[in-house]
């Protein structure tokens, strides 16, 4: 099989399917494609409904967008290695590390704000290029090898900060990484927006974004067809990593102080955001517009149950269960992937001119 055969197989239907379906057969057909999209609108339109003198705001949407926005980005940090078929739990921890590195470069060394970015942004690759050594080079499993390193860089938070908080003279214009507004709306969802913009690309039309894919769905196979797994799959982590550490450089500008106890509440929802998008838009395959639903989905859901008076357990109650879902949900639209990617045997039999494509084995 030729490189450019390589291809997406996601559940979603094909042009030539759904002019052979009726009207009702196209709904019922893109209803598994589109279902978390309408489940979000419906959601947006059920509080609106109940609560239409604080939900369908414009301060409500700059919350949201404000409060959720770095959610997103590690969700887009975590999706990038789950396209290669592996995991990256670091970016619960290393957010940690790296708000209050971004705080304490500034207010203990004097290091001017856009250098002690960039310091960030790079030791977040760095990491990123550790953990990648570790799954491809000394092939430890990803849950195990990310865990591992992000409980390093907890404790490294720890010893740094002295589980102190660190408050300084920061410059102005390091808040305004955070605190700017465009269009009415804050800065933050924009930053998302393109980063959106640029993953898409990436992963949709460019031939790197087919390897991944490739990887993700067999790495074996991928090899074989000359796509140099290692080197794409670190590259994936040294982008999961940087983007980690760019989400920590915003949570800064945005807390002002650099505190150890803050950071790991992001780790449940970014997975959930990242889980969830698997099974939408392209069922099956995770993808970055499906993520980004799989956010607002929690955004929604989150700031629609705070306004009815919930509770503060209501909040990791909602994203642990919709964690458990998206997993499940995710699984099953693996398996009938896999399903409907090997072929018949009684074709194989019948026509022993054909050549079966090999099940893939496809990893969350």
């Amino acid at each position: 099989m030729a490189l450019n055969s390589v291809k997406s197989n996601a559940l979603e239907p094909t042009r030539f399917e759904l002019d052979q379906l009726s009207p009702m057969g196209r709904v019922v057909r893109l209803l598994p494609v589109y279902g978390l999209v309408i489940l979000a609108v419906v959601l947006a339109v059920f509080f609106s409904l109940i609560l239409p003198s604080t939900f369908p705001t414009l301060l409500n949407l700059r919350s949201i967008v404000s409060d959720k926005a770095i959610i997103a980005i590690l969700s887009l940090a975590v999706m990038i290695p789950m396209v290669t078929g592996k995991i990256d739990l670091t970016v619960g921890y290393g957010i940690v590390l790296w708000h209050i590195l971004a705080i304490s470069l500034q207010v203990w060394f004097g290091v001017p704000w856009p250098l002690a970015a960039l310091i960030v942004l790079l030791l977040g690759a760095a990491v990123g290029f550790l953990n990648g050594v570790l799954v491809e080079v000394a092939q430890i499993d990803s849950f195990i090898a990310t865990l591992g390193t992000g409980t390093v860089l907890y404790a490294i938070a720890m010893w740094h900060s002295k589980g102190r908080q660190i408050i300084g003279t920061l410059p102005e214009g390091f808040f305004t990484l955070n605190g700017a507004r465009f269009l009415g709306l804050p800065i933050t969802g924009f930053y998302v927006l393109a980063l959106a913009v640029v993953l898409w690309f990436v992963l949709e039309y460019l031939p790197i974004g087919r390897y991944f894919y490739a990887i993700g769905a067999n790495p074996k196979a991928a090899a074989l067809n000359g796509i140099p797994v290692r080197r794409y799959t670190i590259a994936a982590f040294v982008t999961s990593g940087t983007l980690t550490a760019a989400a920590g450089v915003i949570l800064a500008s945005k807390l002002r102080i650099g505190q150890a106890s803050v950071g790991l509440e992001f780790l449940l929802p970014a997975l959930v955001g990242a889980f969830l998008g698997s099974t939408t838009i392209k069922p099956g395959r995770v993808n970055v517009w499906g993520t980004l639903i799989g956010v607002a989905i929690l955004a929604i859901g989150i700031s629609g149950i705070q306004q009815l008076g919930g509770s503060f357990w209501v909040e990791p109650m909602f994203n642990g269960l919709t964690l458990l879902v998206a997993i499940g949900i995710a699984g099953y639209a693996q398996r009938k992937r896999g399903a409907a990617a090997s072929p018949p045997k009684a074709v194989v039999l019948r026509d022993p001119q054909a050549v079966p494509t090999p099940r893939e084995d496809t990893q969350p």
